[in-house]
């Protein structure tokens, strides 16, 4: 398995030391590295920022100032509205929305409806949407496709399917069929089309085993295969209506392999930017991990066990080890079997756990990134070893999407 790095540096961990526990630091030079690095692996398409792997306004914003960035994808309509009334101006909502009380103040405001673009995916999400929020002015959408894996579909009927399931559009026929329905809704305009290929930008092929040669050539063979697909469905769609103001795809682990598309015009990415656990066993690039989060020593079981407060911070998806935070600082820690990470102590064992005492730090990484802005109300922002502000996460101002 590969590290982004050997261990958190001893600045960070000595700023760090003046928060009370629990506690999350941004390192901003690695961010700000993060940044730049995403901007040359997507060598002048640009970048739309995933909010759904920051959850704080202050570092989206920071990452709207690079010039490879524009625009937010966003993962609920209330997220969005909040993010327009922010002076955001290009929010592509990455999900369905059946939230009725935020469709019809989308209906209402003319700024959110040019700010704005919903997902689809059927015919009963735009029923859905006419039906809770009437009213005049069009409702700009965009079209998800599924981007999924398949190998062999027509002799298999689709039974073998490697990926996310997040659209019920996959072919080129389908999309045009949804098309020619939101083009003949005059309070709709389709401006864009999506499709996240999760099977290679969220599936990580570092590892050394059977299983991660089996990943990387499953990688492979998606790519071409998402490439001609995704071809063939802007083509379908272009013919119905015209040019689209975007076609958007990929993710951080898949950043070379989208924009070599001609049919994408942008590349949506979020993870890369704090550099979660997961992206350490990626074979192709490697980012800088900049999100840490720390907690503090409570009691001391025994001599090779020590118990933390907190740190069931757990990420989603299939559970498993791979969804546990890992233990940064110091080394030569883990968790123990039976408890693991838990709501409220988390006891460690190891070498290192001899050294510590009553009320020492110890520093983990969450295993996905925005994730972890869900269990704390600010980020420290760490730049040159030293404090220098804090960003208030979402969950800081108040907010809870999802």
């Amino acid at each position: 398995m590969r590290r982004a790095q050997l261990s958190m540096p001893e600045p960070l961990r000595r700023a760090g030391a003046e928060l009370a526990a629990p506690c999350a630091i941004i390192d901003l030079d690695e961010f700000d590295k993060n940044i730049a690095a995403i901007a040359r692996r997507a060598a002048g398409t640009p970048v739309r920022v995933a909010s759904k792997s920051l959850r704080t306004n202050a570092a989206i914003e920071r990452v709207l100032e690079h010039p490879g960035f524009h625009g937010v994808l966003a993962f609920t309509l209330p997220e969005a509205i909040m993010l327009v009334g922010r002076g955001h101006r290009d929010v592509v909502l990455g999900y369905p929305v059946t939230d009725a009380p935020a469709l019809r103040e989308l209906r209402a405001d003319a700024l959110l409806r040019r700010s704005i673009t919903l997902m689809v995916d059927s015919v009963d999400q735009l029923d859905y949407i006419e039906t809770v929020a009437p009213g005049r002015g069009h409702l700009r959408v965009a079209i998800e496709v599924d981007a999924s894996w398949r190998p062999a579909e027509r002799l298999t009927h689709g039974a073998v399917h490697v990926g996310v399931r997040r659209s019920t559009v996959r072919t080129p026929e389908q999309a045009a069929v949804l098309a020619r329905s939101i083009r003949a809704r005059p309070r709709f305009k389709l401006v864009g089309l999506m499709a996240y290929e999760a099977q290679v930008a969220g599936l990580a092929d570092g590892d050394l085993t059977v299983h991660g040669a089996a990943t990387r050539m499953m990688r492979r063979r998606s790519i071409v295969e998402i490439a001609a697909r995704r071809a063939a469905v802007v083509e379908a769609v272009r013919a119905e209506v015209g040019e689209l103001e975007f076609v958007n795809g990929g993710g951080t682990g898949s950043i070379e392999s989208t924009v070599a598309e001609a049919s994408v015009t942008e590349v949506a990415v979020g993870s890369g930017l704090f550099a979660p656990v997961t992206f350490d066993r990626y074979v192709a690039f490697r980012h800088r991990a900049s999100a840490y989060f720390g907690l503090d020593v409570v009691r001391k079981p025994a001599d090779d066990i020590a118990t933390l407060h907190g740190g069931g911070w757990v990420a989603s998806g299939v559970p498993g080890d791979d969804r546990l935070p890992t233990i940064e600082w110091p080394e030569g820690l883990q968790f123990t079997a039976l408890e693991a990470a838990g709501e409220v102590q988390s006891p460690v064992h190891g070498p290192a756990a001899r050294g510590l005492q009553v009320g020492d730090r110890v520093w983990l990484r969450h295993a996905k990134a925005g994730e972890l802005a869900e269990r704390v109300s600010e980020f420290a922002v760490i730049t040159s070893g030293r404090i220098d502000t804090f960003w208030p996460t979402y969950r800081g101002e108040g907010l809870a999407f999802l």
